[in-house]
């Protein structure tokens, strides 16, 4: 039976990305994100009330220009898995390498320039289950527009991303109109329903209405058969033999691959408690040398990232949905929050200096001496502002960090370690 209970609802995403804007890519992946995670439509509508209506005060019209959309995913148990797909998206260029026999390091780092005359990012395929069997829906073309990776004492480490796509999609609802008798006591359909059993079937027909001397009559349905097509069984609206149309909508048996969600990826969730963080040091292009490492002093730790990638609709193209997805400007910031036991970050600040940060997270080994990995290496950062409080009963200080675009080793590295072979159409 249907419900509308968030927790049955299920997103799955094509992790290999797709090979151009709109064209949908093979939904191979479901995540498991927190039960807020939505996908939805932001219709582009318009009315007429800057126009003249002769005679009417108010608006009498409204215009449909298409449709972009977007989606919120939270995942409040991070795993590599997220990182991975989230980073990957939102940075763009994807390396991988063998890590032992049963797993992966992929190494993503922000892609230069735009991936090709449509998308400045690489895109996803997002379906999403709404409920129990309500409906389901496909999203083409997904961008990663933001990530937010937070990681705070005694927690799990959390991650959100902020996804905008063009608006076009596919529901596996369909709209029918049958022609039959107003006195009909059953109406035959074009396809067969969704549902193994006369309950689900009966679910899955969503409404029927009647247009009786142009009344919207609602309909009674009272048995949907197995059949292709389907016969679904009413009890008449009228007493007339007169034809009527009835529109009718239903969800026909599944047929398209997206449909049926593919199995997660199972890992392991990671601790804050297992983060290293080295501020002061230098990446060389291969490790992390020098540099501070902090402890029990830092109270949270977040990166941000921000694509300003705004979907835009084109000459010559569908005007239902958005033909580019581009990005405006990349830009990252760092948020750290410690107790003040020393003077280093406001030295940092006084002199205006820059320096690296890594921060290290890993998690149980999937191999013996290979664990599980989160990493992200800022080779280049300055302070903005560091300023004091009190945190409690102790002094405290939060370090306002901007990343900024090392010459060598570009603005930042991320590391992740796992055991699923590819991500964004990486070999």
């Amino acid at each position: 039976m249907s419900t509308a209970i968030a927790s049955y609802n299920m997103i799955a995403v094509s992790r290999a990305g797709e090979d151009a804007i709109n064209t949908q890519g093979d939904i191979d992946t479901t995540i498991l994100a927190d039960k807020s995670s939505i996908a939805d439509l932001e219709p582009r509508r318009e009315d007429n009330s800057e126009e003249l209506r002769g005679g009417k005060e108010e608006a009498d019209t409204i215009y449909d220009n298409g449709a972009t959309s977007k989606m919120s995913l939270t995942f409040n148990k991070a795993r590599p898995q997220d990182y991975a797909l989230v980073c990957g998206f939102g940075l763009g260029a994807v390396s991988t390498a063998a890590a032992g026999t049963s797993g992966y390091l992929h190494t993503i780092t922000p892609i230069a320039g735009d991936l090709d005359k449509s998308r400045s990012n690489p895109s996803m395929s997002c379906a999403m289950q709404y409920g129990q069997e309500v409906f389901k829906r496909l999203f083409f073309s997904m961008a990663v527009n933001s990530l937010k990776a937070e990681f705070k004492k005694d927690a799990w480490p959390t991650l959100t991303a902020e996804l905008v796509g063009t608006g076009k999609h596919a529901d596996n609802v369909a709209k029918e109109t049958v022609t039959d008798a107003a006195n009909a006591t059953s109406l035959t359909l074009a396809s067969q329903v969704q549902g193994s059993t006369a309950a689900e079937r009966l679910d899955a027909v969503h409404s029927i209405v009647a247009d009786i001397d142009g009344v919207n009559t609602q309909v009674t349905v009272n048995a949907v058969s197995d059949a292709d097509p389907a016969v679904v069984t009413i009890e008449a609206p009228g007493t007339a033999t007169d034809d009527v149309a009835y529109t009718v909508i239903y969800v026909p048996a599944e047929s398209d691959g997206w449909m049926s969600f593919p199995a997660r990826v199972l890992e392991t969730p990671m601790r804050v408690a297992n983060l290293a963080i080295t501020v002061g040091g230098s990446w060389n292009g291969s490790q992390f040398v020098g540099g501070r490492t902090l402890g029990c002093e830092v109270s949270s730790l977040t990166w941000s990232l921000e694509n300003s990638i705004a979907a835009e609709f084109c000459m010559g193209t569908d005007y239902r949905y958005a033909a580019r997805l581009m990005r405006e400007g990349r830009s990252q910031t760092i948020s750290l929050n410690q107790e003040l036991r020393n003077f280093i970050l406001q030295q940092y600040l006084s002199d205006n200096a820059t320096f690296g940060v890594d921060i290290t997270l890993s998690g149980m080994d999937y191999e013996a001496g290979y664990p599980y990995l989160f990493r992200a290496i800022f080779p280049l950062v300055g302070i903005l502002s560091a300023p004091i409080s009190v945190d409690g009963k102790r002094l405290a200080e939060a370090g306002d960090l901007k990343v900024l675009e090392h010459d060598t080793y570009g603005s930042v590295i991320v590391q992740v370690r796992n055991q699923v072979a590819n991500y964004v159409n990486a070999e």
